[in-house]
């Protein structure tokens, strides 16, 4: 669990602590527990500048900021059945803010809008292991189809809850847990997960009580790799997820391909209104060398827009810098080059840019639609030998523009390294 330095630990995850200092009464079964342990410290500096173009109210959001994550990491105990703790030690400082620029998600702001000088978490995860089966209770960062934790800025976005993991059967891997609070990634707060209302698509505010998700992941073929989950965001949606992934060597490159199909409908009280969505969208990249070129199409049906937690990244193609293209009825485009300098003599570095056009989006409270456009650029470097080996820096820029939301234009200047401590 996630806890703020003045929380106690919850009582399940004390409980498998003390399972896991009993057996230092047997020094035998704490050797894998010792010796397959890890942890590292990972420094994520951040400058952030959003600009609304002269938009009525705030019009800009600038602040800098330094993060620190440390991560331990046990082994498991030996035995039929192990046990494992894991800590995620969590820190952000302010480095520059001011009134008037806040609200980056970089760093918590008070009631007189300033800005925290620094932020603090503690995150505590107890592990079973049996076999290939593995059950993890507290805190969790998840990558998923439906619940996809946002690791944009200095500390990332944390769940609480319990999830497991089996891979008994070879080549699939099943998901499955519920997890019930979740800490934002400007907060030390443990919150109830509340339903995303971008562009006043749904109520704001509406809370859910847990998230029950299951799923699988099966390699049925070379190359080739089918997704299912299901996920229920207590009395506010119901949500099927079906995926498709493939690589091949075509000619002398590689053709992939990302197909996802998403049914969202609103179930229990639906305190949140309607929910009602078809999302059907596909990434189709072709790498040759150095360059890898990439179309994406993303298509809204139904009578209402995308929905999924607030502050998490949806899981679609479309989901880029600072927009979802997810509106109802909502059809977009992309089309995204990636070159690597590599092949010119200079190794670490890479360049990214990408256009996403979306029309025909159906706008809250009205009978008016609409078009979007954004374009992305971003340059990283990372650094390829020496006392900072893998430290990179990376620029991103963006614009955007809307007929029915607020025009941005966004800088940012990321500078990260990950520390093995052993």
């Amino acid at each position: 669990m996630m806890l703020a330095a003045s929380r106690q630990a919850l009582p399940p995850v004390r409980l498998l602590c003390l399972a896991i200092a009993a057996t230092g009464a047997a020094p035998l079964a704490n050797a894998a527990f010792i010796e397959d342990s890890s942890a590292s410290l990972t420094a994520t500096n951040i400058y952030f500048n959003r600009d609304f173009r002269e938009d009525p109210g705030q019009n800009k959001r600038e602040e800098w900021g330094q993060g620190f994550r440390l991560d331990l990491q046990s082994g498991f105990t030996e035995g039929t059945v192990g046990f494992g703790v894991d800590a995620m030690g969590l820190l952000g400082l302010k480095l520059d803010s001011g009134r008037g620029r806040t609200g980056t998600d970089l760093l918590p702001v008070h009631d007189d809008d300033r800005s925290a000088d620094e932020f603090s978490r503690l995150g505590l995860t107890g592990k079973v292991k049996v076999s290939a089966t593995e059950l993890r209770y507290g805190s969790h960062v998840p990558e998923l189809p439906v619940v996809k934790a946002s690791d944009s800025r200095l500390l990332p976005q944390v769940f609480e809850g319990g999830l497991l993991t089996s891979s008994e059967l070879e080549g699939l891997t099943f998901t499955g847990g519920r997890l019930d609070k979740v800490i934002d990634r400007a907060s030390t707060n443990s919150e109830e997960m509340v339903l995303n209302a971008k562009n006043r698509r749904f109520a704001s505010g509406v809370e859910a009580d847990h998230l029950d998700l299951a799923g699988v992941d099966y390699k049925f073929a070379p190359g080739f790799t089918g997704r299912y989950y299901f996920a229920d965001l207590d009395d506010i949606y119901r949500q099927h997820f079906f995926g498709l992934l493939s690589s091949h060597k075509i000619g002398a490159g590689t053709l992939s391909s990302d197909v996802r199909y998403i049914v969202s409908r609103d179930s229990g009280a639906a305190n949140a209104g309607k929910v009602d969505n078809q999302a059907f969208n596909a990434m189709v990249s072709y790498g040759l060398g150095s360059h890898k070129f990439g179309l994406g199409f993303q298509d809204m049906s139904g009578d209402t827009g995308f929905a999924y937690i607030d502050g998490s990244d949806p899981f679609l193609v479309n989901f880029v810098q600072i927009n979802d293209f997810a509106n109802a009825d909502e059809r977009s485009w992309q089309a995204r080059y990636d070159y690597n300098f590599a092949s010119i003599g200079v190794p670490g570095l890479t360049f990214m840019t990408r256009y996403i056009r979306g029309d025909d989006a159906r706008v809250a409270g009205s009978d008016e639609r609409g078009g979007e456009w954004e374009r992305d650029i971003e340059l990283k470097y990372v650094v390829q030998a020496g006392p900072l080996k893998d430290l990179y820096v990376r620029v991103r820029n963006a614009s955007f523009r809307s007929d029915f939301a607020r025009d941005a234009d966004e800088n940012r200047v990321i500078v990260g390294y990950t520390l093995p401590i052993w």
